[in-house]
């Protein structure tokens, strides 16, 4: 495995893989890698395709109140990891690599970025879009995987690659989970032992409101359900619990199409979010 953190060097080994004529994988990440991430490299080794996988704690995402400083890295860790797992090149470009000396340009993706996270988070999803369209720009992938955890996330890249004509395909994997069914993450390195306990009321309240909506109970009543579970646990705020359509995320109040049911909500200095489908057969 080449790690590499110069965008020239960067080009050069790119294109001496593309020479096979084999395609080129890129797994984005922000490091402290998972299990999560890592069924994101497997997915891409299977497809026998070459693969990169990008490690860069984009600033731009991040709000002035949020963790840039405390969000775990741990690159020795993860560069074992992904040699072992037969990753082709780690891209790890420092922040001034990725946003030089007079950068001045921002991608901003109106309506489907609006709602959910990103009116929890202003600004979050132009960082996503921006640093999302220059790792595209820099890697060349011809394919891009991304996990559903982050739901909405995906549905503003897919929209970005689809209105910008950008020639990578957006691959979706399933969330992957822990034994006892919490959305791995990064930030649940964050949680004490008492919170990861606490955590599971998300997927559980989550799950519990797709089974009444699903079973033609009003969508208004499981949502107020759904979240006085998740403060009865300690979240505290509750972010939203929202249905929404599968592909456009506009909220829903009936399930009449495919559905997607997405929380965040906060358990003492840990954020969580987590999304499941919903039904309507």
């Amino acid at each position: 495995m080449q790690t590499l953190r110069d965008l020239p060097a960067l080009r050069a080994a790119v294109d001496a893989l593309k020479s096979d004529g084999k395609p080129l994988t890129l797994v984005p990440t922000m490091g402290a890698l998972h299990d999560g991430h890592m069924a994101l490299v497997e997915e891409a080794r299977r497809r026998g395709r070459h693969v990169v996988v990008s490690i860069f704690v984009n600033p731009r995402q991040f709000g002035p109140n949020e963790d840039l400083d405390a969000y775990p890295r741990r690159e020795a860790k993860d560069a074992q990891m992904l040699a072992a797992a037969g990753v082709d090149i780690l891209w790890i470009p420092p922040v001034n690599v990725m946003y030089p000396a007079g950068y001045a340009t921002n991608i901003s993706v109106s309506g489907i970025s609006d709602g959910l996270d990103g009116a929890a988070r202003p600004g979050h999803f132009d960082g996503v879009s921006t640093v999302v369209t220059k790792l595209f720009n820099q890697v060349r992938p011809d394919v891009a995987i991304f996990g559903e955890k982050d739901y909405q996330q995906l549905a503003v890249i897919r929209r970005f690659v689809a209105d910008l004509d950008l020639s990578v395909e957006i691959i979706g994997m399933p969330t992957q989970r822990a034994e006892d069914g919490l959305a791995l993450s990064s930030r649940n390195a964050y949680l004490s032992e008492e919170e990861r306990k606490a955590a599971l009321a998300l997927p559980r309240a989550l799950g519990e409101a797709k089974r009444q909506i699903e079973k033609g109970e009003p969508v208004e009543g499981a949502l107020a359900k759904a979240i006085a579970t998740l403060a009865a646990h300690g979240f505290d705020p509750v972010d939203y619990v929202s249905l929404c359509d599968a592909a456009t995320l506009a909220p829903m109040t009936v399930l009449d199409r495919p559905a997607r049911l997405l929380g965040a909500a906060r358990l003492g200095k840990t954020r969580l979010i987590d999304n499941i489908a919903v039904d309507p057969a």
